[in-house]
């Protein structure tokens, strides 16, 4: 099996930088992700995401026939390519060896984001990453049987671009979608 190259991340001394509080004053300044996995006929699909803890919106995600750190750095590059990320913005996830990885931190070092985790074990300390994952599942992923990853690929991205996004109500927000947010902040920004 493939080792990862830990840090001193790995030993505890990412610090907390979010302590649960899953909110932002504005688009790309505090991030959250995580992977989940989703059956098909074919194995497991892996989905790394990137989720904007203003707007609520996935704003980068990834998915593979792997676990491996490359999966989660190509989430974060498509959450830059995406999205203006705010200078020494916040990357927080859970204390996975992939998100703990000396290779991870040079992704998030060439964005110049900052790398927050919660405590080993506590979903609740990334809670906003595993409540959109539950949403996925529970909206979609499990209604449906994937015969193939490619299947489970195009489906999971129509979720996450046309109905997530772009429709799906968040409390957190006003009941409103994630773009309807992130295009009210976009029009503030411009007039001011």
């Amino acid at each position: 099996p493939k080792r990862f190259n830990l840090t001193q991340a790995a030993a505890g001394q990412v610090p907390d930088l979010v302590g649960r509080d899953f909110t932002a004053d504005t688009p790309g300044k505090k991030l959250v992700g995580d992977i989940t996995y989703i059956a098909t006929g074919e194995g497991w699909l892996y989905l790394a995401t990137v989720i904007d803890c203003c707007t609520k919106e996935v704003i980068g995600y990834a998915m593979d026939d792997h676990y491996q750190t490359p999966l989660i750095s190509r989430a974060i590059r498509n959450a830059a390519r995406n999205r203006n990320l705010s200078a020494d913005a916040i990357f927080h996830s859970d204390r996975g060896s992939n998100y703990m990885s000396a290779e991870f931190g040079r992704t998030l070092d060439r964005f110049g984001l900052r790398r927050s985790s919660g405590r080993t074990g506590i979903c609740f300390d990334n809670a906003m990453a595993e409540s959109f994952f539950g949403a996925l599942k529970n909206e979609r992923v499990s209604r449906v049987t994937y015969l193939t990853r490619e299947a489970a690929r195009q489906d999971i991205t129509r979720y996450i671009e046309f109905w997530y996004n772009r429709k799906r109500f968040h409390s957190a927000v006003g009941y409103r979608p994630p773009r309807e947010v992130h295009a009210e902040y976009e029009k503030l920004r411009i007039a001011a």
